[in-house]
């Protein structure tokens, strides 16, 4: 098919400064990952900027080649002993309120990578009691015991990213499970209720208006509390394509139907990723949560 030209609200204004130099400094001298860098977000001068990040640990290859990613895929290396405590010493240091931590899909380890999620949120409780903690991690193969090990260690927001509709599994998630997704954050809800749980879905892959809409319900009836909705954006030539630019208003219009089913926040927006506005969210869902 043929590539759309890119519109003008897809451009982003490069941004810097000096928090956006202290997060450049310690990738650069402590050998820490982001999902920032490795998914190429088109918000990494924003949030830089703002002081805020998105670390991804476990390493820099994931064991799956979705066709929308743009992290590596291979064979990677076994985790990291000191990983933990450099990513909350890095927390500490740069001060931040509000730290996301991700990870690449370790289907190689028994249990996914939990017990390195889990030693992180440890970490950081201790070096920066103040931080406040949001998990995005992968799906771990469905495994209840691995979950249930990340929830005891008391992240503050639980999410994982149901990405698109299930019709385009096959082709954009094919070692993924849409229905195995969902029963993730249900288990949360179920055993943690006072954890509040986030996903999140791309646009413009093909999916219509009414399978969105089937599964924002989905996600709602499985507990989803926070909701992010941001436009795909093809990471390069042997990705997955483009099959629709989602025009601004067409993300308002999201939004306000979000609202309307049930999330307690929707950040829905062409350049909005799963970590995008991350601690304002964390905000919006405790005011809701109060009312």
């Amino acid at each position: 098919m043929k590539q759309e030209r890119k519109p003008a609200w897809l451009k982003v204004r490069p941004q810097g400064g000096p928090k956006a130099a202290r997060i450049e400094k310690w990738h650069r001298d402590h050998g820490l990952h982001s999902v920032c860098r490795s998914a190429a977000c088109p918000n990494q001068g924003e949030c830089w900027s703002r002081g805020t990040a998105t670390f991804m640990i476990l390493g820099e290859f994931c064991t799956r080649d979705c066709a929308f990613c743009n992290v590596a895929h291979g064979k990677p290396l076994p985790p990291e002993p000191e990983e933990p405590a450099k990513v909350a010493a890095a927390l500490a240091e740069l001060e931040l309120r509000h730290a996301v931590i991700t990870s690449v899909t370790r289907d190689d380890l028994a249990d996914g990578g939990a017990s390195v999620f889990a030693a992180v949120v440890g970490e950081i409780r201790r070096a920066a009691p103040s931080c406040r903690v949001e998990l995005l991690i992968p799906d771990l193969g469905g495994n209840p015991r691995a979950l249930q090990r990340i929830l005891s260690a008391g992240p503050d927001i639980l999410g994982h990213n149901l990405e698109t509709v299930p019709r385009l599994y096959p082709q954009v998630r094919s070692a993924a499970d849409y229905r195995r997704s969902l029963e993730l954050l249900a288990r949360v809800r179920d055993t943690y209720p006072a954890i509040p749980v986030k996903s999140g879905l791309m646009l413009g892959m093909g999916e219509s208006r009414r399978e969105l809409t089937e599964a924002m319900n989905d996600l709602a009836e499985a507990g989803c509390r926070l909701l992010t909705v941001g436009q795909y954006l093809r990471p390069t030539g042997n990705h997955y394509p483009v099959h629709r630019y989602v025009p601004p208003e067409e993300f308002d219009e999201i939004k306000k139907e979000g609202l309307k089913i049930g999330f307690a926040h929707v950040e829905a927006g062409p350049l909005v990723r799963s970590s995008y506005h991350a601690e304002e969210q964390f905000k919006e869902v405790v005011d809701a949560e109060k009312r």
